[in-house]
């Protein structure tokens, strides 16, 4: 689906002035200059063409950029990981400011003199941290990008995803347990993303799941959208709540020990969850927390750790990336990218266009992240900048 926005300009900040027209420039980047709540805070800046890149560098064209739950995290400042101010732009600025996003697919239009292994035309993703995606183009260094292989059925949405959602689905269940074919798999927030992708990951490798997810009208039709993707059973979180639930869970698994269970939830979802995860010795059960939808603390039965030694950490796709290196992170990304995954439920939104001014763009973005706050969109927002 793809949505051009059109709507009245904004007055932009001075911090912005030293490079905002209404005349369209070459190229454009959504940047903030302080944290805050992203609608009230990011803005629209135009910047001259890129030079010829340097050795061992790339300028790159980028795609598509999706709005991930933790780019909006880092505008408004509570997320971990923290941006570095944009030095390409800075010069041109009041003072320094910071690109959004972190994830990306773009297109390489020049390679430095040196540079093996790209040429242009090639599609690539930026594995370097918090590497400011929603921009129209880039020089990279080519230690901070990986080549995605042109994977049959892979479509530029899929691509734009490939270095958060994917590996953390993937990462999450072979990193902690060793599941053989017919192993059973539970997770909450099991129609997001990364759930969708679990179930899809877990069908391909011969485990089973059962899913967990909110209760709401049109229920049955998520359940046959989980199950044409691969998921064994879907319940809701009151489900979890009802003691009857665990006959059907026994009956559902012939009684087999369940040693994995993913939380993106928390809270006390989450608590109910992990009462059914219990395994043969020496494997432990395993409770992976990487994520917190409800914004509710972790809360876990003692004699969940005492009498069936339950082992409950915690997943981060971006420490990940920084304890591996260059070559296994291409490894994990070619995997992915090469498993035929259906992309989630995703909305691709432009803002710019011919003749749009940077005060007309900074009102269609804010617009755009309003609505993604609000979760008034349809699926995962993949945004274009033109």
């Amino acid at each position: 689906m793809l949505a051009t926005f059109r709507v009245r300009a904004a007055r932009s900040p001075a911090a912005y002035r030293a490079f905002s027209t209404s005349v369209r420039r070459a190229d454009r980047a959504i940047v903030y200059a302080k944290n805050g709540e992203p609608p009230s805070v990011l803005r629209a800046v135009s910047y001259p063409p890129l030079e010829a890149p340097k050795p061992g560098t790339i300028n790159v064209k980028y795609i598509l950029s999706p709005i991930n739950p933790a780019d909006i995290n880092v505008i408004e400042g509570v997320y971990p990981a923290k941006p570095s101010p944009d030095a390409s732009l800075q010069s041109r600025m009041d003072g320094p400011v910071f690109v959004g996003g972190n994830e990306g697919l773009a297109q390489v239009t020049a390679v430095g003199s040196d540079v093996k292994g790209l040429s242009e035309g090639d599609w690539i993703v930026p594995i370097a941290p918090q590497s400011g995606t929603w921009i129209t183009s880039r020089n990279l260094a080519l230690s901070d990008v990986v080549r995605v292989p042109r994977a049959e059925g892979l479509i530029e949405a899929g691509a734009a995803m490939l270095t958060v959602n994917p590996p953390t689905a993937y990462n999450l269940l072979h990193d902690f347990v060793d599941l053989k074919p017919g192993d059973w798999v539970l997770q909450n927030g099991a129609n997001s993303a990364v759930g969708q992708l679990v179930v899809q990951i877990a069908k391909a490798q011969g485990w089973r799941t059962i899913n967990f997810v909110r209760d709401r009208k049109d229920f049955g039709k998520l359940v046959d959208e989980m199950k044409g993707l691969g998921a064994d059973a879907v319940f809701t979180y009151d489900d979890l709540a009802d003691k009857g639930l665990r006959d059907t869970v026994k009956e559902l698994t012939g009684g087999k020990p369940i040693s994995l269970a993913l939380n993106c939830v928390s809270g006390p979802v989450t608590s109910n969850m992990a009462r059914y995860l219990s395994a043969k010795p020496p494997t432990k059960p395993h409770l992976v927390s990487y994520g917190a939808m409800s914004k509710q603390p972790l809360s876990l039965p003692t004699s969940l750790f005492i009498f069936k030694d339950l082992v409950s950490c915690g997943f981060w796709q971006s420490r990940w990336y920084k304890t591996h290196s260059k070559e296994e992170k291409e490894e994990l990304i070619s995997k992915v990218a090469n498993m035929g995954l259906k992309v989630p439920k995703h909305e691709i939104i432009e803002v710019g266009g011919e003749g749009a001014s940077d005060e007309e763009v900074s009102q269609q973005i804010q617009d755009v992240v309003r609505r993604v706050v609000e979760g008034n969109v349809g699926g995962k927002v993949l945004l274009k900048v033109a």
